[in-house]
């Protein structure tokens, strides 16, 4: 690489551009939905990173982004951060990773632990909640809490995404008219079963979608 390439900025392109590609790729009347909706990630682990980049690279409107924790080591072979981020937190690092891929969707980072009296405050503007955590008491209380509180919203969840079983066994299952939930619902990290990128992928693609599918007025599984 000479001199002269490497002074020369990559260029961005506009948000007209943008938004034609994804036309091209998703259609007129869908990406018009999509374009127009709000979620919000609960848990920016292996299924939440992943998520949020499905649903940005879709070109929603807006990303609520809320995790406490921050990025260790042990978290990058399945989720979507850099080696230099360690030590940031995940809400902030994941925001800037998908600045640099989808620029304009926007993004409301939260770094705060979310509790059943502070989820309508940080999620009350999404159209769509999703549940990523890694921990069954907070899944149990966001989903109390989202039902209870928040009835009108859609709420996807994860459950059973660890180990090295078949990815067949990954599923999306319709629990009520706006309660969707993925996984084998069966694997836990819990048992001694590690979290396999792939197949925590596997799970987080399964919400990303319905999501989409949610989005764009596709209420079956």
């Amino acid at each position: 690489m000479t001199q002269e390439t490497a002074s020369i900025a990559p260029a961005i392109p506009s948000r007209e551009e943008w938004h034609k590609a994804l036309v091209l790729k998703q259609g007129e009347q869908n990406q018009q939905k999509i374009s127009q909706a709000t979620v919000a990630i609960c848990g920016l682990g292996g299924l939440g990173s992943n998520i949020a980049i499905s649903l940005a690279r879709a070109g929603v409107k807006k990303l609520i982004l809320t995790d406490f924790d921050k990025l260790d080591i042990t978290n990058l072979h399945r989720q979507q951060y850099k080696a230099t981020q360690i030590g940031l937190p995940k809400a902030l690092a994941l925001a800037e990773n998908l600045k640099e891929i989808a620029p304009y969707v926007e993004y409301e980072p939260h770094v705060e632990k979310i509790t059943a009296q502070s989820i309508a405050r940080i999620a009350g503007e999404a159209d769509i909640i999703c549940e990523a955590f890694d921990n069954p008491e907070a899944k149990a209380m966001l989903v109390n809490a989202v039902l209870e509180q928040m009835p009108q919203k859609y709420l996807v969840c994860g459950s059973g995404m660890a180990g090295f079983e078949s990815a067949n066994l990954i599923r999306t299952k319709r629990i009520s008219d706006r309660f969707y939930l993925c996984g084998d619902t069966v694997s836990d990290v819990n048992d001694g079963i590690g979290l396999v990128s792939s197949r925590v992928m596997l799970c987080a693609a399964h919400q990303a979608h319905m999501i989409i599918r949610i989005i764009t007025e596709r209420f079956d599984v």
